[in-house]
């Protein structure tokens, strides 16, 4: 294949990415417990009339959560496929190392005792003692894999494993100091939720998301070296510990962003890069637009199914991404 062809399939690929986010974007705003008559919105808002039912249903309720859910979705994607790639392990997820664990244990305490909550509110508080526990484990991953020749990977994973146990014992120990009629909070939190009325939660996320995305994005051409072993890459010039340490870093900061916001949604950031790569290959330029893309797509999806299933009653999206997720890389693992 010519170089010109490559670039031609390049675009083609990210122009069918592109197209497919965008229409769900669109389109799962009008899905809902409510169908939605978009000619009437068109109508209000170009005649500066935002008050009416469907259209503060769309603006305030449906267009945030939809946002909130293609950048979650989007960021795990994106970090999983980028944890997959310097562990060169195809099992590992976002949630692998440790963060999400530290993530759900300040969030538990902000939920758990709501004297923290008195000082930004309830979800303020959740959202900031989240990224708080987060940083924290994050912190100490990456001190106790730190090595003179760079970051070890192996002890990176296993650090990581054994945090996420511990943080679990400390999970089980909240839940057994909790009231009780906190713990349904703590179940909804762990489940995963996107139900959220405005925009505070995406615009909270956004400056952290953007710029672990960036760092991440910056380093892709020597994520494509590094896929193929480590003395291969230095071979190419590629500094593989500075590469290794930022992505690293970028994957762990959106994952804990979107997990303060969000919850620990499950799956996305296993599945989507697998899928992605099934469809694209394997030159991370392409797949990383991909799992951006995808990412975000199938969680919006996810969201319009929990919504929709039983309405008005609404699922977990944590459920609807584990049911479909979960049957759909046993079969990826089958065909291999």
């Amino acid at each position: 294949m010519t170089r010109k062809n490559i670039i031609a399939a390049s675009s083609c690929g990210f122009c069918l990415y592109l197209l497919f986010a965008i229409t769900v974007i669109l389109f799962c705003p009008l899905v809902g417990a409510e169908s939605l008559d978009i000619k009437l919105i068109l109508q209000d808002i170009r005649g500066g009339n935002i008050h009416q039912i469907d259209t503060d249903i769309f603006i305030y309720q449906r267009l945030p959560r939809v946002l909130l859910a293609f950048i979650t979705g989007a960021a795990l994607a994106v970090a999983g496929n980028t944890f997959q790639i310097i562990l060169r392990n195809p099992l590992v997820t976002p949630y692998t190392l440790g963060v999400t664990g530290g993530s759900a244990v300040g969030a538990y305490l902000a939920i758990a005792f709501p004297a923290i909550s008195g000082i930004l509110g309830k979800a303020g508080s959740v959202q900031l003692m989240s990224m708080a526990g987060a940083g924290v484990i994050g912190l100490l991953i990456y001190t106790a894999s730190r090595r003179k020749a760079g970051l070890s990977m192996y002890t990176m994973l296993l650090a990581g494993v054994t945090i996420s146990i511990m943080c679990g014992a400390f999970i089980i120990l909240i839940r057994y100091l909790t009231k009780p009629h906190l713990l349904v909070s703590l179940d909804r939190w762990t489940m995963g939720r996107l139900d959220i009325v405005g925009f505070d939660n995406f615009y909270s996320i956004i400056p952290l998301v953007v710029i672990a995305l960036a760092m991440i994005g910056y380093h892709v051409r020597s994520l494509n070296h590094i896929s193929l072993g480590d003395e291969m890459a230095m071979g190419h010039g590629v500094d593989v510990a500075c590469v290794q340490k930022y992505c690293f870093i970028g994957g762990s900061i959106a994952t804990a962003a979107v997990v303060s916001a969000a919850g620990p949604i499950g799956f996305i950031g296993l599945i989507v890069p697998h899928v992605t790569r099934k469809i694209s290959g394997f030159d991370n330029r392409i797949v990383m637009f991909g799992c951006f893309c995808l990412g975000g797509a199938f969680l919006v999806l996810c969201d319009a199914i929990a919504r929709t299933l039983i309405a008005p009653t609404e699922i977990p999206v944590g459920v609807i991404t584990a049911l479909i997720g979960g049957p759909c890389f046993i079969y990826l693992l089958i065909k291999r």
